[in-house]
């Protein structure tokens, strides 16, 4: 089975050595549980929402059985308006449904320096978007990792080896249901 991972710096592994990369430690976690499954690095460091919508044929021209979406952490460090963010957000959503590929959304949640109002505007799209699409959500893709110095590299934002590991943990239920969603799809009608 053919996983992509789609997003940014999060994704790509910026400062990480090789084997240290998100995809590369999920694909070697689902492993070791006796997933068949190969997960394509398709993070790209900087991507916005915008970008990755800009891309996102370049990336499906070898079409993945899955899809894990984790874009949206850099329209939030920019302070980019929400409404963007879930407009890119849905137009990627948009392309993967209409090629029926199951994907995990993989959240994310504004900077608190911008402020309550912000944070009003950008934290709930995820979800609204999870049940819009009926996607499998993991809520923050940071979760126990941002803001924990020992989890990230010195500067502050990307996650070390071990950061990447407490995010595995995070991802793994989800993608567990992606791979089943993804397997009853390649299954022949009435099976």
């Amino acid at each position: 089975m053919l996983l992509a991972a789609y997003g940014d710096s999060l994704v790509h592994g910026y400062g990480l050595a090789p084997g240290d990369t998100l995809p590369e430690r999920l694909e070697a976690a689902l492993r070791q549980e006796g997933w068949e499954v190969t997960i394509v690095n398709a993070g790209n460091s900087g991507d916005t929402t915008a970008s990755g919508l800009a891309r996102l044929d370049w990336t499906l021209a070898e079409p993945p059985d899955a899809l894990l979406l984790a874009l949206g952490a850099n329209d939030g460090l920019r302070g980019l308006d929400p409404a963007e963010t879930e407009a890119n957000l849905r137009a990627i959503l948009e392309i993967l449904n209409r090629r029926q590929l199951p994907v995990q959304l993989a959240g994310m949640l504004a900077p608190r320096n911008l402020g309550p109002d912000y944070a009003a505007a950008f934290d709930p799209i995820y979800r609204k978007l999870a049940r819009e699409y009926d996607l499998i959500l993991t809520p923050f893709l940071l979760q126990g990792v941002a803001l924990v110095p020992e989890l990230n590299q010195a500067d502050g934002i990307h996650p070390n080896a071990e950061g990447v590991d407490v995010m595995v943990q995070t991802l793994l239920p989800g993608t567990r249901a992606l791979l089943r969603r993804a397997l009853q799809g390649k299954q022949p009608q009435g099976s």
